[in-house]
C-alpha cells in the first residue's frame, strides 16, 4: 500500500457497503469522530471485502458500476466519499491508490 496515485491506469479503493442509508450515516459519524475506516469496514460492511478492511484492491476503469467509479475518480488518495448509492446499496468509499 504505497502512496501511488495509479498503477498502470488502475485505481484502488476500500469501501463500506450497507443496505440502509441511515445505518451508513451512523458509521460515517463514527468515522468523523476519528475511528479508523478499516476497523469500521470490518465491523459494519455487508460486503465480503470486510475481511480485508473493505479493500477492493487495484481495478481498471469499467470494472465497477458507474456510480462507484465516478466517486472513486472524484477522490484524492486518502479521501473518503459522502454516501454513494448503487444497485448494491450505500457505500462510503476511500480512495487508496
Amino acid at each position: 500500500m504505497g502512496k501511488k496515485k495509479s498503477k498502470g491506469g488502475k485505481m484502488r479503493a476500500s469501501h463500506i457497503l450497507m443496505k440502509k442509508h441511515s445505518q451508513l450515516l451512523k458509521v460515517r459519524e463514527k468515522l468523523d469522530a476519528g475511528e479508523k475506516f478499516q476497523n469500521l469496514a470490518k465491523k459494519h460492511s455487508e460486503c465480503p471485502s470486510k475481511k480485508r478492511g473493505g479493500d477492493l484492491g487495484w481495478f481498471p476503469k469499467g470494472a465497477m458500476v458507474p456510480e462507484f467509479e465516478k466517486a472513486v475518480l472524484s477522490l484524492k488518495v486518502g479521501d473518503i466519499s459522502e454516501p454513494v448509492k448503487t444497485q448494491f446499496g450505500w457505500h462510503l468509499i476511500k480512495r487508496t491508490g
